[in-house]
């Protein structure tokens, strides 16, 4: 992130995000909003019978949601995780990683598992379910978020090595997919009713927040910089200097529960000149 002043260094992103070594730059994607609401059969695996079942999903990190809302840096370039997956929609390239990735940590914390359907998106909210439609064959799957990716050029989506086969694009590494945020349902039986019950698309619009201003290697600029900005913010909303990765200091301002408030003030701060403030998720 380039911060206030000519020649300040960028602001470290937080480690265990994304998996770092085969990306390059991302470029944008073009977007459509539609409402997705989809109950969908998972297609099962061919040819699979050597395969091991994937084990049991790991319990949820507590507060996992909010720390996978923070924007993350990667190859210079900053991504800003959505408040929300709803009507979300895309087309682009797939491609899929498996052992070179098997067992290591995800952006949500849980080990990765190259046989279990899941996948790496760059921006959408961590636990969402995604159907994933294989134009050219016909085949669709759903995977639910966990990380972080992929970073090449073009690419929206980065499948487990299962969902890739799945979708049977395996051998050909990349494929042209579709892509739409969905409610998964499961079968349900109560006596003789049978009902399905719907998990909710994630949302991470309520929080804690606050807003980035600045970033310095000498704490007296960053506390200079808090100290002037003080007097704007009422008491419990003042600014404050967190320490990052090495010897970065951040200057942030407010304490917001609501996303969209947050990023309302963000475009007030922009237009007083802090063009590279952003707001941040905070632990709770």
């Amino acid at each position: 992130m380039v911060v206030l002043q000519s020649g300040l260094e960028h602001w470290l992103a937080d480690p265990g995000l994304s998996r770092h070594g085969k990306y390059g730059p991302n470029m944008s994607t073009s977007l459509q909003v539609k409402i997705a609401l989809g109950i969908f059969l998972v297609l099962g695996l061919a040819g699979c019978a050597e395969r091991r079942p994937a084990p049991p999903a790991p319990a949820p990190v507590p507060g996992a949601l909010v720390r996978t809302q923070r924007p993350y840096q990667i190859n210079g370039i900053w991504y800003y995780p959505l408040p929300t997956a709803e009507g979300y929609e895309e087309r682009g390239k797939a491609s899929w990683y498996g052992a070179d990735f098997h067992a290591r940590p995800t952006a949500q914390g849980e080990p990765y598992n190259m046989y279990a359907m899941t996948a790496a998106h760059k921006v959408l909210p961590i636990g969402t379910h995604v159907k994933v439609t294989h134009p050219q064959n016909g085949r669709s799957i759903i995977v639910r978020i966990n990380d972080r990716g992929p970073f090449v050029a073009g690419r929206v989506i980065d499948l487990s090595y299962a969902a890739a086969d799945a979708l049977g694009m395996a051998k050909t590494g990349v494929a042209t997919v579709q892509l739409e945020a969905v409610q998964v349902a499961a079968e349900q039986h109560s006596g003789a009713k049978t009902y399905w019950l719907a998990e909710p698309v994630p949302s991470l619009r309520y929080g804690n927040f606050a807003i980035q201003i600045g970033a310095f290697q000498e704490p007296q600029n960053a506390y200079r910089l808090a100290e002037k900005m003080s007097p704007r913010y009422l008491p419990g909303k003042s600014c404050s200097v967190r320490q990052a990765v090495g010897p970065y200091y951040r200057v942030q301002v407010g304490a917001y529960r609501d996303l969209v408030v947050a990023r309302q003030e963000m475009e007030r701060l922009k237009q007083q000149g802090f063009a590279d403030a952003f707001v941040v998720a905070m632990e709770e």
